[in-house]
C-alpha cells in the first residue's frame, strides 16, 4: 500500500499528528499559529528525519545542550523543517498557505486532520465570557477547514474538538456542529462522529473528545471506531520510574530513570531507552499553593473526593473566577486507572501527585503531564527563544490530543481505507 499523505491544521504541538505518523501516515505539512508550538513541531520533524537517516546521536546532542536549535535544524532537510507553517488560518493567508503546501506536496493529499482552538466551543469558555462566545471568530474556523477540503479533495478528514461543540450555538440559535456538517456535506463530504474517551484506548487519563470523520462521497456507516484497550495498570505505572523530586527541583535536561520492569510504557510507545528523558522539572510553589495542595491531598486521602475551589478558606481564594475551573487544583492518585484531564492552564494551577511511598510536595512536571498525554519520552517541547521553558511546555502538552488515542484512530482508519 502506498504511503498515505496527510495535512495537519491547527496542529498545536503535534499530538494528533504524532499518532498518525506512528500508524504509518506521512505528514506533508503542519499549520499552526503559535510560534512556540511550531518550533516543537520543527524539532519533532527533525527527530523523525534524523532517526530515518541513522543520525539520532545528533538529536541526543541537542537534548544535552551540546548543539543549538539552529545547528540541529541545519542538519535536516530544509523541506522537513519548512513543512511547519507558522501562520494564522484566515482569508488573507489561505492562498499563501496553499502555495507553500503545493511546493511540498508530490501527488495527491489523502487526508486532512486537526481541530480549531476549542475555547469558543468549550463549556468553560462560554461560562467565562459575557457573550457566551457568540460572535467569536474562532466559532467559524471550520469554514477555513472546509476551504482546504475543497482545494485538496482528500478522501477522508478527521476533525477533533471538545464535547462542548455538541451544545455550542450560533447567534441564530443553530448548533455550530449542525452548521459545519451541512457545510461539509455541501462540498461533498458525509460526516459521522463519536465522543471518544481516551481512557478506553490505553490512555491513563479521563479525557473526552468529539472525533468527527468525513469521507468524500455519499457513503455512510464508515466511522473508524478505534479498538478498545484496557492495559490493566494504574496511574503509578506511568510515573514511578521518574526520579523523586521536590518543588523547584529537577532539570529540563537529561534525568536518570529508575528501574522499570513493566510493559505499559513500551506498549503505549512512551518510554524510549535510547534517548534521554527531558523536562522532568517541578515548578516552585508559594506557601499558599502548598497549603491548598495539602488540603486537596487530605480531602482525597480521607474520602476520595476532589477539592472544589469554593470550599477553600477565603484567605486562600485569590482567583477572581469562582464559576468555572473549580477543580483547578487536582489530585493525581496513583492507585486509579486514570488521572483527571491534563489541561492547558496546568502551568498556573497544576495537578498534585500523591506518590504512594514518598510525599512529593509539588505539582506534576511537564514530563509527567506529557506521559499522561502519551507523548513519547523523546518528544521535546520548545519555547520561542530556544531556551527551555516549563510554562510553554505545559500549555502545549495540555492542549494536545493524546498521542495514543490519535494512533488508535489512525490505525482503524487504515483498516477501512
Amino acid at each position: 500500500m502506498k504511503k498515505l499523505k496527510f495535512l495537519d491544521l491547527f496542529a498545536g504541538a503535534g499530538g494528533l499528528s504524532e499518532g498518525f505518523i506512528r500508524a504509518g501516515f506521512t505528514p506533508v505539512a503542519h499549520v499552526e499559529i503559535d510560534q512556540a508550538a511550531c518550533f516543537t513541531l520543527k524539532t519533532r520533524m527533525a527527530y523523525h528525519w534524523l532517526v530515518k537517516n541513522d543520525q539520532v546521536k545528533k538529536y541526543i546532542e541537542y537534548l544535552d545542550g551540546m548543539i543549538t536549535r539552529d545547528e540541529l535544524y541545519d542538519l535536516v532537510s530544509k523541506n522537513q523543517i519548512g513543512s511547519v507553517i507558522n501562520a494564522e488560518i484566515c482569508q488573507k493567508t489561505l492562498n499563501g498557505i496553499f502555495q507553500r503546501i503545493d511546493e511540498l506536496l508530490k501527488g495527491q493529499l489523502d487526508l486532512v486532520v486537526g481541530g480549531p482552538p476549542c475555547q469558543a466551543y468549550s463549556l468553560v469558555g462560554r461560562s467565562r465570557d459575557t457573550k457566551r462566545m457568540k460572535g467569536d471568530n474562532r466559532n467559524y474556523l471550520y469554514v477555513y477547514y472546509a476551504e482546504f477540503l475543497k482545494y485538496y479533495l482528500p478522501k477522508y478528514f478527521v476533525f477533533e474538538n471538545v464535547t462542548g461543540l455538541l451544545s455550542a450555538k450560533d447567534d441564530d440559535g443553530a448548533l455550530h456542529l449542525d452548521n459545519m456538517r451541512e457545510l461539509f456535506r455541501e462540498i461533498g463530504y458525509e460526516t459521522e462522529y463519536m465522543i471518544l474517551s481516551a481512557d478506553k484506548y490505553g490512555v491513563l487519563q479521563n479525557r473526552k473528545r468529539i472525533i468527527l470523520v468525513g469521507k468524500r462521497g455519499k457513503t455512510t456507516d464508515f466511522y473508524p471506531e478505534p479498538d478498545l484497550w484496557d492495559p490493566e495498570v494504574k496511574v503509578r505505572e506511568v510515573l514511578n520510574d521518574l526520579p523523586t523530586l521536590q518543588a523547584g527541583n529537577g532539570s529540563v535536561r537529561q534525568c536518570n530513570l529508575k528501574k522499570y520492569s513493566g510493559q505499559y510504557l513500551y506498549k503505549a510507545g512512551i518510554r524510549n531507552d535510547d534517548v534521554p528523558v527531558t523536562f522532568h522539572c517541578a515548578r516552585s510553589h508559594t506557601d499558599q499553593d502548598l497549603e491548598i495542595y495539602r488540603i486537596a491531598a487530605e480531602k482525597w486521602k480521607m474520602n476520595k473526593t476532589r477539592l472544589d475551589y469554593n470550599d477553600l478558606p477565603e484567605r486562600l481564594k485569590t482567583h477572581k473566577n469562582r464559576n468555572s475551573f473549580l477543580d483547578r487544583f487536582k489530585v493525581v492518585a496513583p492507585n486509579l486507572p486514570y488521572a483527571h484531564t491534563v489541561v492547558a492552564h496546568i502551568a498556573k494551577d497544576g495537578h498534585y501527585y500523591i506518590h504512594p511511598d514518598i510525599q512529593q510536595n509539588r505539582s506534576i512536571t511537564p514530563r509527567e503531564a506529557a506521559r499522561l498525554q502519551t507523548f513519547p519520552d523523546d518528544y521535546y517541547f520548545e519555547s520561542v527563544s530556544g531556551l527551555p521553558g516549563r510554562t510553554s511546555a505545559y500549555k502545549q502538552i495540555g492542549n494536545a490530543v493524546p498521542v495514543l488515542l490519535a494512533q488508535k484512530i489512525a490505525e482503524k482508519l487504515l483498516e477501512v481505507w
